[in-house]
């Protein structure tokens, strides 16, 4: 059993299943905030507890091209009107460790992304500001090794951590979602949310960009519910095949409505 972590009042590892839902990349003002408006609207009918996420930059798009994000002083900004207009929690990702305490400031949950889940540094930095941090296990790492990335940030004295399972790496160029992972991770005694959108890339496969398989995103994320996950992340965008950045695996907002429906069915029969 999970120990409870409590964001803003949205409970992770006791009975609610919390979704955290929003656009990969904070694409310009309007559309983040029509998001975070859209999807609120979406997860209050269904009776799911909210956080927003979007990232102000995009630090390992695939190409040097790729389109990154506004930046933290116009992305914080525009997440801090966010949280305030819609009253909602808000998460992001940093990448360096002076982000932590500026970006701390602003949002509910600090994010670790995978390919950083092993830096020391950032994740001392994340600790230290007793804002909870949730952390993106590496598709590199096998589920018992999350336990010596907890500990870096438990000797900060911070124990608000939650943990997101995104797909392990098979091969060279796709993804596989092993749903023992979520259970082995719980043994730590956090909450473990699972990366639904993700775990369906399939990197290296679209040139200069990352692919994916959307069509499976349904399938994992209701097997992971059913595995007993304490929460769903995931990337939702209006118009997927024109996002700026993870286009091949963001969930469409019109479709969202139907998942959650899914999942609800399946969280309340485990219950």
């Amino acid at each position: 059993m999970s120990t409870e972590v409590i964001v803003k009042g949205i409970q992770f590892g006791g009975k609610d299943l919390p979704i955290i839902a929003g656009p990969c990349v904070i694409e310009n003002r309007d559309h983040a905030y029509k998001m975070a408006e859209s999807i609120s609207e979406i997860m209050d009918s269904k009776g799911f507890p909210f956080i927003f996420k979007s990232s102000f930059d995009k630090a390992n798009r695939t190409s040097v091209k790729s389109f990154r994000g506004l930046g933290m002083k116009k992305g914080l900004n525009i997440l801090e009107e966010i949280k305030a207009k819609l009253d909602i929690p808000v998460l992001t990702d940093i990448h360096h460790p002076e982000q932590a305490k500026i970006v701390a400031d602003v949002v509910d949950i600090l994010q670790i992304p995978a390919f950083l889940c092993r830096q020391t540094d950032l994740l001392l930095a994340a600790g230290e500001t007793k804002c909870a941090v949730n952390i993106k296990k590496g598709q590199f790492l096998a589920p018992w090794k999350i336990e010596s990335i907890i500990k870096k940030i438990e000797s900060t004295g911070n124990r608000n951590i939650l943990l997101t399972e995104r797909g392990t790496t098979f091969g060279y160029e796709s993804l596989v979602t092993d749903v023992r992972a979520i259970p082995m991770m719980q043994k730590s005694g956090y909450p473990v949310v699972f990366d639904a959108t993700h775990s369906a890339q399939v990197p290296g496969t679209s040139g200069n960009k990352t692919g994916g398989m959307r069509e499976f995103i349904p399938t994992v994320t209701k097997a992971s519910v059913a595995a007993g996950c304490d929460g769903i992340f995931m990337e939702v965008h209006d118009d997927v095949e024109n996002a700026k950045s993870d286009a091949a695996t963001q969930w469409p907002l019109q479709k969202l409505s139907e998942l959650l429906e899914s999942i609800k069915k399946i969280h309340q029969a485990i219950s």
